[in-house]
């Protein structure tokens, strides 16, 4: 299984391990929100308490039902828990900020507390900041299709091709990860969608009280937050879209999982330049452009040999774990060390680092990320199903980039879906309020500079596109560009975009 925009690594997990996989218990609103004058029919309590940074003392949190299907609105009800952290200047308000999660499958309670940390004052001073833990995820009505445990390990999370190029164990995994959702993932799991996310994501405004909403959506979050802007375009204030999916409705999630090849291609220059660059400790060549062939000759040779890693998962250093490292490695400047060390440990210049192994206690939270992902990426659109096309998709992309060495066209349990979409995919259209913000890194793993400019063609005029000289995932307050922060953060404020697209310079 591939979780194309972020795995959720051992860390992350054990950060989650307590999040509480169930539903809120609602309370009478608190006097502060009765002083704000929130009548908005939810009632705030506290959040759900996990380890790790805990959320700001001012995000509060509410449970709403929602239908476990639209089509039977008085139906069967689930429940979507909500957060909020108001804002500290009432007369100042414009309204809420709904933060879209990304993955997909993220959990999004506590990103308030998160964006409050990270948003600049005039922001933080005009907008309710409002959180969510999709359907299915975290602290809203979760799933889980009860995988093995062996096939929660981050390299098999990723279709990688065997060494030789063979796929029948990613097919054997496909089939595996698709028979165990359909026996132990229930109604819920077969509900989650994309669409059903934007429609979960009005009855949040609708029970906020506001008459309409502003966005902040990256990641899986920009797609999500496109289909909202269409299917409620004339419920959206402010709507920022941060680092693109394409979102051609006939592929969808394949095309972000095929992504990758040209995301790596992209950005991989960029870790060339730095692990080259005189001084750094973490040196792996002498020139750049020594770095790719260092590498792919590297991996090549832990296909045939991989080195003993005791305590990790696998319990080796092979071709296909440096490949995954590689890959998480080029999500920020910051993760390049990670990679470094260990091609510098492949090549016996370093002892192996210290394993990064999901604790038993998180393997919950990460069974329930993996069941929302793949049934968002699988009730979105159909897949193929025959292993023969995708064996040969594989070896021609084996060739044009090894780098990835064919896992973004591999298969996925998606192909063995056993539930038929309930609806075709939406298609993001021109049609709507000229109200929508891209913001793009040119350089990014995850989300390349293609599939954006894909996006802001299928809005049109509806959108403005501020693409930012840099590389990595994430763009707005994330990697420091004054340029780009300064472009959205005037858009949320005053909500005029630029006259045109802005292109801004590195730094």
């Amino acid at each position: 299984m591939s979780i194309p925009q972020r795995t959720l690594t051992a860390a992350a997990a054990a950060v989650l391990a307590a999040t509480v996989l169930g539903t809120l218990t609602a309370a009478p609103a608190s006097a502060a929100d009765q002083r704000h004058g929130r009548h908005d029919g939810l009632a705030w309590t506290d959040c759900p308490s996990k380890p790790g940074p805990p959320h700001d003392p001012a995000q509060r949190c509410a449970a709403l039902a929602v239908p476990l299907d639209y089509q039977d609105p008085d139906g069967e009800q689930l429940t979507l828990t909500v957060s909020r952290i108001a804002t500290a200047k009432p007369g100042l308000r414009q309204g809420v900020l709904l933060i879209v999660p990304g993955g997909p499958g993220e959990d999004g309670l506590d990103r308030p507390s998160r964006a409050l940390q990270q948003l600049p004052q005039e922001v933080k001073d005009r907008f309710d900041l409002v959180g969510f833990d999709p359907r299915g995820v975290g602290a809203s009505t979760p799933v889980s299709c009860g995988l093995d445990h062996d096939d929660l390990a981050p390299v098999r999370l990723r279709p990688w091709p065997a060494p030789d190029g063979s796929i029948d164990g990613n097919l054997a995994l496909a089939h595996r990860f698709a028979d165990a959702c359909a026996r132990n993932g229930g109604p819920v799991l077969r509900s989650i969608s994309t669409a059903n996310e934007a429609r979960d994501i009005d009855r949040v405004r609708r029970a906020l009280g506001e008459r309409r909403i502003s966005a902040w959506g990256t990641s899986y979050g920009s797609y999500a937050g496109a289909v909202y802007a269409t299917m409620f375009a004339r419920n959206t204030d402010r709507i920022v879209l941060d680092s693109n999916d394409d979102p051609d409705p006939s592929k969808v999630g394949r095309n972000w999982l095929a992504a990758y090849g040209q995301g790596v291609e992209d950005r991989f220059p960029d870790f060339a330049r730095w692990a080259a660059a005189p001084g750094n400790p973490d040196r792996v060549a002498d020139t750049p452009e020594e770095v790719r062939p260092l590498f792919l000759d590297l991996a090549a040779r832990l296909d045939r040999a991989p080195l003993p890693w005791p305590g990790a998962d696998p319990a080796e250093l092979n071709g296909n774990v440096l490949r995954g490292a590689m890959l998480q490695s080029l999500y920020a400047d910051a993760r390049f060390p990670d990679l470094a060390r260990l091609m510098l440990a492949g090549l016996g210049r370093r002892p192996l680092p210290a394993s990064d192994v999901m604790p038993p206690q998180a393997e919950p939270v990460a069974q329930n990320h993996i069941a929302a992902s793949a049934a968002t990426l699988c009730n979105d659109v159909s897949w193929p199903a025959d292993p023969a096309a995708y064996a040969k998709d594989v070896a021609a992309d084996r060739a044009a980039r090894p780098l990835t060495a064919g896992m973004p066209v591999n298969v996925m349990p998606c192909a063995f879906w056993p539930f038929a979409p309930a609806e075709p995919p939406v298609r993001v259209t021109d049609r709507g309020p000229a109200n929508v913000l891209l913001a793009q890194n040119l350089r990014d793993v995850a989300t390349p500079y293609t599939g954006a400019r894909k996006l802001a063609a299928a809005f049109g005029e509806r959108a403005r596109m501020v693409t930012v000289d840099s590389g990595g995932h994430d763009v707005y307050r994330a990697n420091g560009n004054a340029c780009g922060d300064a472009v959205v953060t005037d858009f949320l404020v005053t909500g005029r975009r630029p006259a045109e697209d802005v292109a801004c310079p590195a730094g």
